[in-house]
């Protein structure tokens, strides 16, 4: 299911991309800030009132719990925070050292893990996180002789220890018995509510910003954003992540620029067309078939069951 989730996420990056190309031609003159504050308090706040649908519709009955509270604040300050921080670093860094950078948390995880539980991370572990991290370092074609720890690479890797702390709020074991979709729509109108004000501190307010969902393109790639990509891909995450180690799921996770950069073959021009702008289809790299490949087998391998003792001794107990 982390996985599928993870297919979402991949499915968001060109949808966010064509919302931008289309919300940049209608309305000219306004920041790209501005517009990712728009996007983001739109997807997150329609979310949170399908969600709070969703409860109605299956009589769960509207009372919060403090531990439902708790963790949806808290994984909505991780996780607004977060994507506010990677969103604004892209824009003083090369998109390739973002991803890279990004994807620092399947570090993070362990060492947080480490220092808060005393729990020490398996060889096995360690060993699947550098060959994840190799990995994602070929996929985002990373140079080491031309990076410098600069404002965009300084705010990634917040981005990255703040999506840390996201995944850790789901592990917990308080909130174990939370019940997810109640979490989730604390977390998605945290995060609207977050970037509410944004649209003041950015650009001319509320209604430019629901002007730039004026046209049938920008709402239906928003649709996009709020079905697949939030709704169904947040509400898998903090349902089934509780039943793997954070370690784990970082790993899964790491998987989200490998399903992007697959969409990315196909789906530009296929949007192009919807929308009528010009977005071409990326092409087919040795960097994303050895990248994609390494952080695909070590996912594999983090979901192989270790083998048994003694089932190497054959039957003299050699």
């Amino acid at each position: 299911m982390l996985v599928l989730a993870c297919m979402m996420w991949g499915l968001s990056f060109p949808a966010l991309k064509v919302l931008a190309l289309i919300q940049a031609e209608t309305s000219v003159g306004v920041g790209t800030w501005f517009f990712s504050a728009a996007t983001m308090v739109a997807r997150f706040a329609v979310s949170g009132g399908v969600a709070l649908a969703l409860i109605w519709a299956g009589g769960r009955g509207w009372a919060l719990t403090r531990n439902e509270v708790l963790q949806g604040f808290g994984l909505g300050i991780f996780g607004g925070l977060a994507m506010l921080f990677q969103v604004d670093g892209l824009s003083h860094t090369a998109a390739s050292t973002s991803s890279f950078l990004t994807q620092g948390s399947v570090f993070f995880i362990p060492l947080t893990r480490t220092l808060v539980y005393r729990n020490l991370p398996t060889v096995r572990e360690g060993v699947l996180c550098c060959l994840t991290l190799v990995g994602i370092g070929i996929l985002a074609q990373f140079d080491w002789q031309t990076f410098r720890l600069g404002r965009g690479e300084a705010e990634t890797l917040v981005a990255a220890a703040l999506f840390t702390g996201q995944i850790m709020t789901l592990e917990v074991p308080a909130f174990r018995s939370n019940d997810s979709l109640k979490v989730s729509v604390v977390m998605f109108l945290t995060i609207s509510a977050l970037c509410l004000p944004l649209l003041w501190l950015t650009g001319p307010g509320l209604g430019a910003a629901l002007a730039s969902f004026a046209s049938p393109a920008s709402l239906f790639f928003l649709a996009v954003l709020v079905g697949p990509c939030t709704l169904i891909a947040f509400l898998m995450m903090n349902h089934f992540q509780p039943h793997v180690s954070a370690t784990t799921a970082g790993l899964i996770y790491c998987l989200e620029p490998v399903f992007t950069s697959f969409f990315a073959l196909f789906l530009p021009m296929m949007f192009s067309r919807l929308a009528g702008v010009n977005y071409p289809n990326e092409v087919l790299t040795v960097p994303l078939v050895t990248g994609g490949g390494l952080i695909s087998l070590a996912n594999l391998f983090m979901q192989w069951p270790p083998p048994k003792k003694g089932s190497l001794m054959n039957e003299h107990g050699i």
